[in-house]
């Protein structure tokens, strides 16, 4: 018998490729939210990244309402050392962080059928973990956007 989720039951991540001054080290730092991301949590998502990571950050985004709410917010309240940087309208391909997505949803969780939302996260935030040490794969998402290392 396969039980059927609450339609309200959901995950959504907030995620980033970061890639150091030098281009030798690329993070793929994430959170994982049990409601939709809305502009709050994708502004503390950068003001945290750049409060992890220690220097300007320049932000590079797709048009999506929640980045271009967050952008003007961050602006607003006059971060330091926070740049926007956009990409063209729909344009995925541009954007490393989608091939992430799609290796995540469509090869590591692929056929995995959750219990329970609780499990759904112990699972993601196992395989995004795990691409973290894989670097190659990192590699292999600026490379799918064709960018240049």
């Amino acid at each position: 018998m396969q039980r059927a989720w609450d339609r309200y039951d959901r995950l959504s991540v907030i995620s980033a490729v970061t890639l150091s001054p030098t281009r030798r080290q690329i993070g793929l730092p994430f959170q994982i939210h049990e409601d939709n991301i809305r502009t709050q949590a994708a502004v503390s998502f950068v003001k945290q990244l750049r409060r992890q990571l220690g220097r300007p950050l320049i932000v590079v985004w797709d048009r999506w309402p929640v980045h271009r709410s967050a952008a003007k917010q961050i602006e607003k309240s006059r971060a330091k050392c926070i740049e926007f940087e956009w990409l063209p309208a729909y344009a995925p391909e541009l954007n490393p962080v989608e091939p992430r997505w799609s290796h995540t949803k469509y090869s590591q969780l692929a056929n995995f059928v959750p219990d329970d939302t609780p499990q759904l996260k112990r699972s993601v935030r196992s395989a995004l973990k795990r691409q973290s040490r894989d670097h190659p794969l990192k590699r292999s998402f600026f490379k799918s956007a064709r960018l240049n290392l």
